[in-house]
């Protein structure tokens, strides 16, 4: 298969003219960009007359890389529903996003043990969005930064624990927020950051404490802003820290509703284009109508595209990763540095170097676009 014509997005980070051309295993095997830094080669044979696809006047992108996302359509990673995991995964794919970590919260040990091994058993389709691994955002979180996690099983950084729910999934954990001022998170972190990325998150750690633990190997910061110290002149927090830290990415729910437009573009001119991670944190009302839910074992009302818990906090959200790229572009954001940080950067920020890159070798998940964002094609 050729897709001819359209406006590529580079590993260069800019959008070139070309053509992208697929083996028969279905991952990139050329970029053609005759004016761009690409290999110059005839895509002209490269298929029959079936197999191509004019992207005259479309913008060609990686599909889209969400590593925080709980749910969707009515389902949720923590019901441990096999089943449920892959009507998530077709839903995603419907939006753009071809690639996801489900995300578990704060539950019982011996609960997020079965959850975690119903990964193994997911019945996704090939054509849906691939599980690229599991977020786990709890339970080694602050009980004063829970946000919508449930007070009762929160617990401070436990190894054993983590090898038992590691196990359970066969080594499929890439990312896990911890609270980095409970005790033993340190030890936490040079145990296993070689492992998966470690986040800082659901915390109000401060400066000092958020520096060590970064400079001791945790890379990642979740949903900035939201569940942590605000960024303060005298006590900049996580957030400051995160900054000082070249290495670490952070994540931004760009719903319009967790973070403000005017501090998406602050994000964005503070870490740079490279470091920054939109994420959906969806919840299983994404996609459906306004009601209540359950989060986490707690009541959470829809009510347009806002979640919230019975106390008015913000229970995740409703949006899907494709809006929050298109909200970041409507706020200010470079289109280019919007789609690097839906597709490359969270790929990068956890490892994998077999998506979110337009690039021979990697998979073929591939976006057409049209010039007002609007998802014409996902393959």
């Amino acid at each position: 298969m050729v897709i001819r014509n359209g406006l590529i997005f580079s590993e260069s980070g800019a959008f070139e003219k070309g053509d992208l051309v697929f083996g028969a295993d279905h991952t990139i095997e050329a970029v053609i960009c005759p004016g761009g830094e690409g290999p110059v080669r005839d895509a002209s044979t490269a298929g029959a007359d079936n197999d191509v696809i004019d992207a005259e006047g479309l913008y060609v992108l990686p599909g889209l890389v969400d590593v925080h996302i709980h749910g969707a359509v009515g389902y949720d990673f923590c019901d441990g529903n096999p089943e449920g995991l892959a009507r998530i995964a077709a839903y995603l794919k419907s939006c753009g996003v071809t690639s996801f970590c489900p995300t578990s919260m704060t539950l019982p040990a011996e609960d997020l043990k079965g959850i975690f091994q119903s990964i193994l058993s997911a019945a996704t389709g090939s054509d849906d969005a691939r599980i690229l691994g599991i977020h786990m955002e709890g339970p080694f979180i602050a009980p004063e930064k829970k946000g919508a996690q449930k007070g009762d099983w929160i617990c401070g950084p436990d190894i054993p624990l983590f090898h038992a729910l590691n196990e359970a999934c066969d080594g499929r954990i890439r990312l896990v927020t911890i609270a980095p001022e409970q005790p033993g998170s340190l030890e936490f972190i040079e145990a296993f950051h070689d492992t998966c990325a470690i986040s800082l998150g659901h915390s109000p750690a401060d400066y000092e404490t958020a520096h060590k633990a970064f400079s001791a190997g945790a890379c990642h910061a979740t949903h900035l802003f939201n569940a942590m110290a605000p960024l303060h002149h005298r006590d900049p927090g996580i957030i400051g820290a995160a900054a000082d830290s070249p290495y670490v990415m952070v994540e931004v729910i760009c719903d319009g509703i967790h973070v403000h437009p005017a501090v998406i573009r602050m994000i964005f001119a503070m870490f740079g284009p490279d470091r920054v991670v939109l994420i959906s944190d969806a919840m299983r009302a994404a996609g459906m109508e306004d009601g209540t839910y359950e989060l986490g074992g707690q009541e959470v009302r829809k009510a347009g595209s806002r979640a919230t818990l019975a106390d008015g906090t913000l229970a995740g959200s409703v949006t899907n990763l494709f809006d929050c790229m298109k909200n970041a572009v409507a706020f200010g954001i470079p289109l280019e540095d919007a789609v690097k940080a839906a597709t490359c950067n969270p790929a990068r920020s956890i490892g994998d170097r077999s998506v979110g890159v337009l690039a021979p070798g990697r998979e073929g998940d591939v976006l057409l676009v049209d010039g007002d964002l609007n998802l014409i094609r996902v393959l």
